[in-house]
């Protein structure tokens, strides 16, 4: 990732580089005029007294002239030049040194090297290529259940209005460069979500993140019809169209307000995160082999199974009664709060 610069980042050390490369070039300069002048005037400095004279020039400390200017007209015409120009350049470098600081920069750079760290650190983890209208949807559930992710955005207002919540793990740039994908740990995620506004823009991220990562589960924001097939070929696992979604949603305002009030309470409860989840049981689970009964999942989780379907099979087994058998590979559909869903993990052996 270090390789990797955001535009953030390039616009907080920009400043940085220019003032050391003018300070550089300053010294260079000072100390390359006292040389050649000693040359030209046969009095043969040494090029490290010609450091040590620019130094105390450029920093006005007066401790005493390194070199022997009495008898060198052009050496203290050099001076005086150097002290008028090289002089306001130091002044510059550090007054920019002191804005870096007093403006809090580099405790910015100190927090996002941390946050670097802490995305490096993840492992099956989920990206959100694109805060936007559709996106900040998915940020927003991701956080909720408490999910670890990491948001590509490339816009800078929705960039910074992502760090004010510090929780965020945020990586600047264009979703589509792979650079981009790569220092957001595309190798090591779980999944993405491609929901940047344009269906073509999403279809090339389809591309390089299948390319970057062929196991990776990739869901994709298709605006236009034509545009799933395109991006199911390119690569995603399952695209969603917000048109469709808000026709469904129309309609069942409709016909079963009820349903759309309850489903609505549950998303939005503020005090406590309900949600329909699903668990797999993984093989030597210690629930595999059991029976819904004897697993005492509602009573040892408090969480309802209302579906489930076994590995390798399309049908799902709606409102399992107790002699239902769990078998290995078979995923549980459940309803209950997110501390529940991760208790049967945990009793199923499930990775999170």
């Amino acid at each position: 990732m270090a390789s990797h610069l955001s535009p953030a980042r390039r616009q907080i050390y920009s400043p940085l580089r220019i003032v050391v490369t003018l300070l550089i070039l300053v010294v260079v300069w000072g100390t390359l005029g006292y040389w050649i002048i000693g040359r030209v005037e046969g009095h043969h400095w040494r090029a490290f007294d010609c450091l040590y004279m620019t130094i105390i020039t450029l920093t006005t400390v007066g401790y005493g002239e390194a070199l022997d200017l009495s008898r060198s007209t052009a050496g203290r015409v050099y001076t005086i030049v150097l002290l008028l120009i090289g002089c306001g350049i130091v002044l510059y470098c550090f007054s920019t040194i002191t804005a870096f600081f007093v403006e809090g920069n580099l405790s910015e750079i100190f927090w996002r090297r941390k946050m670097e760290r802490a995305i490096d650190a993840l492992q099956h983890h989920y990206i959100v290529c694109g805060a936007g209208e559709t996106g900040i949807h998915v940020v927003e559930e991701l956080y909720r259940t408490q999910r670890p992710f990491v948001v590509v955005e490339r816009d800078p207002e929705r960039v910074e209005a992502l760090q004010q919540r510090r929780e965020v793990l945020v990586c600047e740039g264009d979703a589509e460069d792979s650079k981009t994908l790569l220092a957001a740990g595309i190798k090591r995620a779980r999944g993405l979500v491609a929901a940047l506004p344009e269906d073509k823009d999403n279809i090339f991220v389809v591309i390089t993140a299948r390319q970057l990562n062929p196991n990776l589960r990739i869901i994709a924001k298709g605006i236009l019809p034509e545009s799933r097939e395109k991006l199911l070929r390119a690569g995603a696992d399952a695209v969603v169209s917000p048109n469709f979604i808000g026709g469904l949603r129309l309609a069942s305002e409709l016909i079963r307000p009820r349903v759309v009030s309850f489903l609505d309470t549950m998303l939005r409860d503020r005090a406590r995160v309900i949600r329909v989840e699903e668990v797999t049981l993984p093989s030597g689970s210690p629930l595999a082999g059991k029976k819904i009964r004897d697993s005492r999942i509602y009573e040892r989780t408090g969480l309802l199974v209302v579906a489930m379907q076994y590995e390798g099979e399309e049908t799902f087994i709606y409102n399992p009664g107790p002699e239902a058998e769990l078998r290995p590979g078979c995923t549980l559909i459940v309803l209950g709060e997110m501390n529940q869903v991760q208790r049967l993990r945990e009793l199923a052996g499930a990775v999170t």
